[in-house]
């Protein structure tokens, strides 16, 4: 076999082929440095290849893409396995990338070949999008607050009458159509038809009067470069709901594609299926739930030393989307299976703590995940234990 390790940077990858006369090289990461490595692969059979690169981000999304497009398999590899093995082969600390490269291979060498599968481009695709949202999610949050803390000068009394968890559309047209409570507060039935409309017959024509109300007493103060804060802050708001709703239709088309096991998992949507296995890619090259557990940061961390032994916070290390995903929706999961909201509440009565109970649920929904993928069966809630 001819084992090659690819060390992946911004500009220029490093490469290094193992054979008895073993080849160490940069290219370029453009469409000339390609041709390059094509060429230095020429002599090569690729059912005898074994090449593995680390995960570094989109640096190297280009590059694997090309791989793919021209019909090599390749294995990525997380650069924190490829330290440790650093660290085993020796204690001085010498890192170059044409070193890195090279143990790159070497640690091939060591480890099962599981080649990146073939739907993965896609998959990197969806991570993009997921990814993507989930920022201007973050964005769109920021500016919540922002609109929340003028409000709290302005008009102290919307929020606890409106009892909305963020901004609803038709909050977001009253703040930015009438702007101060003077304006909310001289609101006209022609304009209830109107925010009737908005709000698909949800608002009240009490509610209405009530809030009318509310805005001629309120205690807060108006000034213009308050105004003008919140004017942007809904802008930006209104700019971000539609671009999180365009990418969100993406998800969702490329998830047709792409269906799972672990969907049909009453509870789980269709943007957290899509997280999901956007962050794991392709299940089955886990070997154990354990795996999938410690990429999602989940595990806790162990020290021990002679006769104790003890554990400690979670490690937090691989995907926080992933992890974030797994958590959120563990309140769901309860909701909607009564053996995981009996589960959760098992470990309630074992004394954890709402968070800690929160994520051995979210531990159980790894392992389920993982036999249904691995399996390749449908969700039975019959058969969960």
């Amino acid at each position: 076999m001819i084992y090659i390790g690819i060390d992946i940077s911004k500009y220029n990858h490093d490469c290094f082929i193992a054979t008895e006369t073993s080849v160490s090289f940069s290219f370029e990461n453009n469409s000339s440095g390609f041709k390059e490595l094509l060429e230095h692969f020429k002599p090569f059979n690729k059912s005898e290849m074994i090449i593995g690169l680390e995960a570094t981000g989109h640096y190297g999304d280009n590059l694997k893409s090309f791989l793919s497009s021209h019909g090599f398999s390749f294995m990525e590899i997380n650069p924190l396995l490829v330290k440790k093995f650093s660290d085993s082969k020796s204690l001085r600390k010498l890192k170059t990338d044409k070193k890195d490269a090279k143990l790159i291979s070497e640690y091939m060498m060591t480890v099962d070949y599981k080649a990146y599968h073939h739907q993965s481009y896609h998959i990197s695709a969806l991570k993009s999008l997921t990814r993507e949202r989930s920022k201007l999610i973050s964005f769109r949050t920021a500016q919540y607050n922002m609109i929340t803390k003028t409000l709290d000068i302005i008009f102290p009394e919307f929020n606890p009458f409106m009892k909305e968890q963020g901004y609803s559309d038709t909050s977001l047209y009253i703040l930015s159509y009438f702007k101060s409570p003077d304006k909310i507060a001289k609101m006209t039935d022609l304009h209830y038809d109107k925010i009737r409309k908005k709000s698909m017959g949800k608002f009240s024509y009490p509610k209405f009067m009530k809030l009318k109300e509310l805005a001629k007493e309120t205690i807060g103060t108006s000034q213009d470069y308050h105004l003008d804060r919140l004017s942007t802050s809904i802008s930006y708001v209104e700019k971000l709901n539609t671009d999180i709703k365009v990418i969100e239709s993406r998800i969702t088309e490329l998830m047709k594609k792409y269906p799972t096991y672990f969907g049909s998992i009453k509870g789980i949507g269709t943007l957290t299926e899509a997280i999901i296995l956007a962050e794991y890619g392709n299940i089955s090259l886990y070997d154990s739930p354990s795996q999938m557990v410690s990429y999602a940061g989940l595990d806790s961390t162990i020290k021990q030393s002679g006769t104790m032994s003890t554990t400690g916070k979670l490690v937090k290390r691989g995907s926080k989307y992933l992890r974030s995903a797994l958590i959120n929706i563990t309140l769901i999961l309860m909701v909607n299976n009564p053996l995981f909201y009996a589960y959760y509440h098992k470990k309630k009565q074992e004394g954890k703590h709402h968070r800690v109970a929160q994520v051995n649920l979210a531990k159980k929904l790894i392992r389920v995940i993982h036999h249904l993928e691995t399996t390749k069966t449908y969700f039975d809630s019959s058969l969960l234990k």
